[in-house]
């Protein structure tokens, strides 16, 4: 995307001619000063899907000065809304421009050019009559790139077709697509709920992660980039292995490909739902999963039928106080843990 400032405004020759100002003299303005293009992070924008098929992007000009002295109209500034985490990158070097975290933050990326002079401007006690003026300077042209990496309190990681659209829908109210098939998810779903002290936490659905993602097979970087950004991680499991797949390889995978794109991944807090728990195949697979990850207890739950998730809430209003509580003590991710809760229905 090509982001083009407004130019300034030309400055003009003119010249008082008044009846009872003899010798009257110049009286050109100057041109306004062109438009200059911000970006500002709104968290009431989800997406980056308003750039979509926007390649150019142009500021306002300034207007030319007129007669009597009188300086053009300045091109109205562009302010362009982003979503918070929206990282803004040079296409020609690489580099990152600006990284929009806080909400309301404004960053300047193309300045409009200075207008140009009138010939008032030029007039000296010894260039009396000065017939130049001055063109306004283009303003300022960059090209970049926009990537999303959403911020979000708790990001819900999963293979295909493991319920997460389901699970995101039935804790927050999103409305998120669902069916009966892979990768229906295509870009993280964003919801929220309350917990009992008023506290808002965000909550994102983000594209089934498959094996070797992190080499960019499937979704790949267009999921993992997005776990960066989340406080703290839930694990979706299929327990029911319904779509063929051993839910206990499938835990390993999704801890695998976290650690081949970035280990750092594996130091936050995480909790383990296995997921569908409704179907008759999941019995049997919880018990197998228990007696391969001893240490790690586990949240039973059927998002289609809401079982445990006023559990799931539950647990996620009291880690996420312990996160917040101790990275404001200590400004560090928490370490790798693994969180003890069994769903008492099962």
């Amino acid at each position: 995307m090509t982001l083009i400032a407004g130019s300034g405004g030309r400055g003009v020759v003119a010249w008082r001619r008044e009846k009872f100002v003899p010798k009257g003299g110049p009286c050109g303005g100057n041109g306004g000063s062109g438009g200059s293009i911000y970006l500002q992070a709104d968290s009431q924008v989800c997406s980056l899907k308003g750039f979509l098929h926007r390649r150019i992007i142009k500021g306002k000009n300034g207007q030319p000065g007129g007669s009597n002295c009188r300086t053009g109209k300045q091109g109205s500034d562009l302010i362009l809304k982003v979503p918070q985490g929206t990282l803004v990158r040079d296409v020609s070097t690489n580099t990152v421009l600006c990284d929009f975290i806080d909400q309301d933050q404004i960053e300047c990326l193309c300045r409009g050019g200075a207008g140009g002079r009138g010939n008032h401007s030029f007039k000296s006690s010894t260039y009396r009559a000065p017939y130049i003026c001055t063109a306004g300077k283009a303003g300022q042209v960059c090209e970049i790139e926009l990537e999303l990496k959403l911020i979000a309190d708790v990001g819900l990681l999963g293979m295909p077709n493991a319920g997460k659209s389901s699970l995101i829908s039935a804790m927050t109210q999103c409305e998120a697509k669902i069916g009966a098939y892979p990768f229906t998810t295509l870009a993280p779903n964003l919801g929220y709920f309350n917990t009992q002290k008023g506290a808002r936490v965000v909550v994102a659905d983000i594209p089934g992660i498959i094996e070797n993602a992190s080499v960019n097979r499937g979704l790949g970087f267009e999921f993992l980039r997005h776990v960066e950004r989340s406080s703290l991680l839930v694990y979706v499991i299929d327990i029911s292995g319904e779509e063929g797949r051993n839910p206990c390889n499938d835990f390993q995978i999704l801890r695998q490909e976290l650690k081949k794109y970035h280990s750092s991944l594996l130091e936050k807090p995480f909790i383990v739902v296995l997921n569908k728990v409704d179907l008759e195949s999941a019995a049997e697979n919880i018990t197998i999963f228990q007696k391969k990850n001893p240490s790690l207890k586990i949240i039973l739950t059927s998002a289609l039928h809401r079982i445990g998730i006023d559990l799931v809430l539950t647990v996620l209003e009291e880690l996420m106080d312990d996160v917040k509580q101790r990275l404001a003590k200590t400004g560090i991710e928490p370490a790798t843990q693994g969180f003890s809760v069994l769903c008492s229905t099962y």
